[in-house]
């Protein structure tokens, strides 16, 4: 299976450049897998530079995890960590994400100094 790249996801989500879309579309028509980093990453330009709501990168990982031509790693991980990020307002989808994959590999609690963050269970707020 093929894997894309923060760019290529990007462009399949923003849909901000025909030419790259079409491009982006062709190439993962075949099926293709999409790592947490390069989702993580993606999800921050979304947030960043595009300046979407909560709820539009709520929906855009859903998207995601019912495309049928991509694949995400860990996609349970993923599913999980839209769940907590739907939850709490004040809680980044990274965040969400790292305590998931935490919890995935049995490493709990996941220390942090983010006010926000340590509210979630199995966060332990540092000082």
């Amino acid at each position: 299976m093929l894997a894309v790249d923060t760019n290529v996801l990007g462009r399949l989500l923003a849909r901000d450049d025909a030419d790259q879309v079409h491009a982006a579309e062709s190439f993962v028509g075949k099926g293709a897998w999409v790592s947490l980093l390069v989702l993580a990453e993606t999800l921050w330009v979304l947030d960043s530079v595009y300046e979407l709501s909560r709820v539009q990168i709520a929906t855009a990982v859903e998207m995601l995890l019912n495309h049928r031509e991509l694949s995400l790693q860990d996609a349970d991980v993923v599913t999980e960590a839209l769940e907590h990020y739907r939850r709490r307002s004040a809680v980044e989808f990274s965040d969400c994400l790292v305590l998931e994959i935490a919890r995935k590999a049995g490493h709990l609690p996941v220390g942090t100094f983010d006010r926000n963050f340590g509210k979630l269970e199995d966060v332990q707020r540092l000082g």
